[in-house]
């Protein structure tokens, strides 16, 4: 079975974190040929070619599976050098973790802010959509995410956190132009040719929703029709909305005030959209995973509705 040292495992991790070698030598204090030669050490350990020498540098297929080792080892190492009573710069191990953009913005930080300091981990966040964030715990590039994929991938254990509840809303005068009789019945047509506001062009919530409109209107779905703004930030997407560049779906924590006071003008009441969001984390024993899952858990039940109450889109 191949050896692999711990200094090339930690070497080959931080380059593809900083994107190039001369980067990773400036991280670790060594030179950007004591980089390359421990890089080269590892890809004939492993028999095969590790990384792809890009801009910033990708692992290949089976660099993902030795930059998953890679971040097992360093999350081993620190747990037991906690355990040992180590000095906190030995001890501290980094998080990476991804996120979907609106649980960032509406309870994620609030947990991490929860977690207890003598644990000395820092977080390293990737946003991506909920709907593919599962390909970065393949790949090894984080250790838990926040997902809405239900299936545990290889090597994890995953659990649910409950709902995230959107509404479909528009500013008033947005409203005026596109639905001047939204008051007697809702018409997915209208919607469909109405702007729409996506978060990027992984979005497909909007989308559902017209799809939904046609439906339940007993009609076949056409095929997307109206122009649409990509704006990829949760704060920004609802203000882009507030401010009548169109229409979409944004968490009822967020916009329910907004709805309550006639700022923003709900679309459909009483048809929520429901997205069910779960954790995923390494299986590996871990007392730095163990705590985060435990208060992630426990933030996210403030801020999400338990499942099942209702159906999704």
């Amino acid at each position: 079975m191949s050896h692999f040292p711990s200094e090339q495992l930690l070497t080959f991790a931080t380059v593809l974190s900083e994107g190039t070698l001369d980067a990773a030598a400036r991280l670790l204090h060594i030179t950007p040929s004591a980089v390359s030669q421990r890089l080269k050490a590892l890809e004939q350990s492993a028999g095969r070619v590790l990384l792809q020498r890009s801009n910033p540098a990708q692992a290949t297929e089976a660099g993902e599976v030795v930059l998953r080792l890679a971040r097992q080892v360093a999350q081993l190492e620190a747990d037991a050098g906690r355990e040992l009573g180590l000095s906190a710069d030995a001890a501290q191990l980094a998080v990476p973790i991804v996120v979907n953009a609106d649980s960032l913005a509406v309870w994620f930080l609030k947990a991490l802010a929860q977690v207890p300091g003598d644990l000395n981990v820092t977080f390293d966040l990737h946003r991506d959509d909920e709907q593919h964030s599962t390909s970065l715990l393949r790949s090894g590039t984080v250790m838990a995410a926040v997902t809405a994929t239900p299936e545990p991938v290889q090597g994890c254990r995953v659990e649910s956190l409950g709902v995230m509840r959107y509404r479909a809303v528009a500013a008033p005068h947005f409203v005026e132009r596109w639905f001047p009789g939204l008051d007697k019945g809702f018409d997915g047509a209208t919607l469909n040719a109405a702007t729409t506001v996506d978060f990027d062009r992984k979005d497909t919530y909007q989308w559902a929703f017209v799809q939904w409109a046609f439906t339940a209107e007993g009609r076949p779905v056409p095929g997307r029709k109206g122009p649409r703004h990509y704006v990829p930030a949760s704060q920004d997407f609802g203000d882009a909305i507030r401010l009548g560049l169109g229409w979409g779906l944004i968490p009822e924590v967020q916009c329910g005030p907004d709805i309550a006071d006639g700022r923003l003008i709900e679309l459909a009441p009483g048809r929520p959209f429901d997205v069910q969001l779960y954790w995923q984390r390494w299986r590996t024993a871990s007392r730095v995973l163990d705590v985060l899952s435990e208060t992630v858990r426990d933030v996210s039940a403030r801020y999400l509705r338990r499942p099942g109450i209702v159906g999704t889109l």
